[in-house]
């Protein structure tokens, strides 16, 4: 595959890239690259971590980019996940690992790093030290972002820390890549600033698009409320598919979804027709009654979204149509975990578990 190939898939992923010229530049140096994502194992999976993750994954792996997935263990201690339990929060970070094995990511081009080994390892420390000293503490309050908190938010002095953490993964693990979500920008800017002046490198960005809840947006102006508000929330379980969901529960959400006629942007139900049905098929197929017209076959995004804002394509519709991909995305994971036991065991542990914020 030649570098502008290479260059396509990755902007696939990237909703916005820091810069387009640095990773051209990076594919063109002949050298292997590595990308970086990292997750807190914090309760249950919903579509866009385990499917949506799994397609942006395969993509920056078919373009021959090294994927490393950080299993934040000790991140989600410090921000209190599962009760900043490790042994429970590790059980989940496995069982998060069991449903990207059955949601279709190439583990084999994958490598999980815990968070658990490389604190065993006094360089790392000393990397978060040199961080800490070249950032203010209203800096790093600032990427509170990263955990899901605002500035104004009350944090710990361990959740300060995570942000030091999370930018020392990145030269720790030797990623040429940052390739997480938008809500992450702030902290991969960080390592953008450090960097140099740690004399180590510049990292490229790579951020992938946060697919919005099933919820009506939010009518604040806030642009951060806005995001934070918007994304799917496991505290707000009817804001988001989770791969625990029973073909039912799939069809309840999505029939309620906030889906307004014609229009395209800020509809949940289009994003995920954009983000996860085109993300994995190339067409999307819409069955309907003759009498309504009959079938539709869309084969590209760009197209369902001309017809949808010109009405000839109604929300009930296009809800079933979604309803029944999405099923079909998470019907091998809940067989997986119905037929492997170790899995199952995992997802039950999970299933017992409080979500905390």
């Amino acid at each position: 595959m030649d570098v502008n190939s290479r260059l396509e898939l990755i902007k696939q992923v990237g909703e916005e890239i820091v810069t387009e010229e640095e990773l051209k530049a990076l594919l063109e140096s002949g050298k292997q690259l590595t990308a970086y994502d990292g997750f807190e194992p914090s309760g249950v999976i919903h579509v866009a971590q385990a499917v949506m993750r799994s397609i942006n994954v395969n993509r920056m792996t078919k373009a021959g980019v090294r994927f490393k997935m950080l299993v934040a263990d000790w991140h989600a201690m410090a921000n209190n996940k599962m009760g900043g339990d490790l042994e429970r929060i590790q059980k989940v970070g496995k069982y998060f690992i069991e449903v990207w094995k059955a949601s279709g990511m190439e583990l084999d081009k994958v490598e999980f790093v815990w968070a658990n080994d490389l604190v065993a390892d006094r360089d790392y420390w000393k990397r978060v030290v040199q961080i800490g000293r070249s950032a203010t503490v209203k800096r790093i309050i600032r990427c509170g972002q990263i955990m899901g908190r605002k500035e104004d938010d009350s944090m710990t002095a361990a959740q300060i820390v995570y942000p030091l953490m999370q930018c020392a993964d990145i030269f720790h693990l030797k990623a040429d890549i940052c390739q997480l979500g938008m809500d992450q920008r702030k902290v991969n800017m960080l390592a953008r600033e450090i960097g140099p002046e740690l004399k180590l490198w510049k990292p490229v960005v790579v951020s992938h698009h946060m697919l919005m809840g099933l919820t009506e947006p939010p009518k604040t102006e806030d642009p951060l409320e806005r995001a934070m508000a918007m994304k799917m929330s496991k505290s707000r379980p009817d804001t988001a598919i989770f791969m625990t969901d029973s073909e039912e529960e799939i069809n309840r959400k999505l029939k309620k979804a906030y889906c307004p006629i014609k229009q395209v942007e800020e509809n949940p139900i289009m994003e995920y027709c954009r983000y996860l049905v085109f993300g994995k098929f190339n067409e999307l197929k819409i069955e309907r009654d003759p009498k309504f017209g009959g079938d539709l076959c869309f084969g590209s995004y760009d197209e369902l979204a001309k017809a949808y804002a010109a009405e000839e394509v109604h929300p009930a519709d296009l809800k079933k149509a979604v309803a029944g991909y999405i099923n079909g995305m998470v019907e091998p994971v809940r067989k997986h975990f119905e037929t492997n036991q170790k899995a199952k065991e995992l997802q039950e542990f999970v299933l017992s578990q409080k979500v905390t914020r």
